[in-house]
């Protein structure tokens, strides 16, 4: 099996159809003109799975207010989703609304370069790793994050990070977010922006250093 991928950052998002927990997912079907978290977990049944899908699934309403689409694969099969998802809901309260891709060939997470390559199922295949692509409306990949097994995700930071994608292409990328930046923070004008530009579309920007201009949007 290859396991050299094709997807990467600013690269379109390949379109595939695979059987999910809610049926046939033709992808670009599915994320339409939104945007979309994809993600990929390890196994379903296993403690640090359990608590990221719950997490995700509690701030369902938080991905819808930023048009945004949630979608996760794992190699199991639907009927293990199934009785899966009954055993989040017991756990932690939270009802999944989103859809989990049913993997099993590994087709869609090789080419999403989400294999892991020192861990297999009790059939000797490989798994997926803790994978994240976000992706925008016109299907470009927009961010990557690769987790081990041992480290579950921050559901804060996915949702920052969409926050700061966002944000960026709504004021054209004039702009960047820095670190730990949050909506409300003020941003970083793009450095190539020249004086008048800077100076016409943030009014109110301040300059730290010949290179580094900050500014309330």
């Amino acid at each position: 099996m290859s396991i050299r991928p094709s997807v990467y950052l600013h690269s379109i998002a390949p379109n595939f159809q695979c059987p999910s927990s809610q049926g046939l997912i033709d992808f670009y079907q599915y994320s339409s003109r939104s945007w979309t978290l994809f993600f990929s977990h390890p196994g379903d049944f296993t403690p640090i799975c359990t608590t990221e899908i719950g997490a995700l699934a509690a701030l369902q309403d938080e991905f819808n207010a930023r048009n945004c689409k949630l979608l996760g694969l794992s190699t199991n099969d639907v009927e293990t989703h199934r009785q899966w998802l009954v055993d989040i809901h017991r756990i932690t309260g939270n009802q999944v609304r989103f859809p989990i891709l049913c993997d099993e060939s590994r087709k869609v997470s090789t080419t999403y370069g989400m294999i892991d390559l020192l861990h297999f199922d009790k059939g000797g295949k490989p798994i997926p790793m803790r994978s994240v692509y976000i992706i925008d409306p016109h299907k470009r990949v927009r961010l990557v994050q690769a987790y081990p097994l041992s480290t579950g995700r921050n559901t804060a930071e996915l949702l920052r990070c969409i926050d700061s994608l966002q944000t960026v292409d709504a004021h054209n990328g004039n702009i960047m977010t820095p670190v730990n930046w949050i909506p409300g923070d003020d941003v970083v004008l793009d450095p190539d922006l020249d004086a008048i530009s800077q100076g016409e579309k943030f009014p109110h920007h301040r300059s730290i250093t010949g290179y580094m201009h900050l500014s309330p949007l």
